[in-house]
């Protein structure tokens, strides 16, 4: 009795990891889940690079939600950077949701990362997504050829975009958690520092404004950020590329791409600051940044301790 009154007064706290195939909507959920927006989104793979962590808490405790990239085939040392941080959440985690289509194909990414699933004895959330696009019974099917695949704990059905089920996928999560204290305060949503949160917002951007091939070889660093007695705040930040081919096309003629670049972004960043800001956007030639140690740790994709 003593045990139990002790479980009731106590807070379950623990970590959820977001893992799945590039593009299926892991940014897209965990946004809608803590409630804000902090992961960038776009309808481009690779979207995200780094893990993510944010911070979701009601009177039944806390989750952190680690949202990673994709798991895909690597191409290149940023591709293998990615690959690595997604694969090593999966022992660190109290949950693991994993994110799918609604489809009966369960193709040779999906099958890698059952491979490792296999290999970790943490409980496992199959998380159905989009599934306002198809009808009831192909996620029916969906579910029986996932299940046939895996003992999950769980299987729930969702539309992160609509925010559909969200709440179910919130309820399971801490019916796995343990009970222990929280690891932030309850006003916290994410660990990120502010310049990375500024830096990722303008690659959303870009990405949504640019052409296919370009999106992949972009990084953003934020060079400076600085408030004035008035509280309007300067930032200078620089859009990386590989090829001056490439410079040219997010320039524009007459610096058109370039302004509605910073126009969008300008606009996401005010409303997440509530402070008006006075942004300026360079663009740098980096040529294969993402087969070089050395930019790759410079423009923030370093191995965590």
């Amino acid at each position: 009795m003593t045990e139990e009154k002790n479980k009731t007064d106590k807070k379950k706290s623990g970590f959820a990891t977001l893992i799945g195939r590039p593009n299926v909507g892991k940014s897209t959920l965990m946004n809608h889940l803590i409630g804000q927006k902090i992961a960038i989104t776009s309808n481009k793979p690779q979207t995200t690079r780094n893990r993510i962590q944010t911070v979701y808490t009601d009177e039944r405790g806390q989750i952190v939600f680690l949202d990673t990239p994709g798991i895909h085939k690597a191409k290149n040392k940023l591709g293998e950077y990615m690959v690595h941080v997604a694969s090593k959440t999966l022992g660190e985690v109290d949950v693991i949701l994993w994110l799918v289509e609604p489809t009966t194909y369960i193709g040779a990414g999906e099958q890698e990362i059952l491979r490792k699933l296999r290999m970790t004895k943490t409980p496992v959330i199959l998380v159905i997504n989009k599934v306002d696009t198809v009808k009831k019974e192909a996620v029916a099917a969906a579910i029986t050829a996932y299940q046939n695949q895996y003992p999950f704990a769980a299987v729930i059905p969702v539309s992160a975009l609509r925010s559909t089920n969200v709440t179910a996928v919130l309820d399971e999560i801490f019916r796995y958690l343990p009970y222990g204290p929280m690891y932030y305060d309850e006003d916290t949503v994410t660990d990120q520092p502010m310049r990375q949160i500024v830096a990722e917002l303008i690659r959303e951007k870009a990405l949504r404004c640019l052409s296919e091939e370009i999106p992949h070889g972009i990084a953003v660093t934020v060079e400076t950020m600085k408030e004035r007695p008035n509280g309007l705040v300067d930032i200078e930040a620089s859009i990386v590329c590989e090829r001056e081919s490439h410079k040219g096309i997010i320039i524009g003629k007459g610096g058109v791409m370039l302004k509605k670049i910073g126009s969008a972004a300008r606009f996401e960043i005010e409303r997440m600051m509530e402070q008006q800001i006075n942004l300026k956007l360079w663009v740098k030639v980096r040529r294969d940044w993402r087969d070089s140690d050395t930019f790759l740790k410079n423009y923030g994709y370093r191995e965590e301790p």
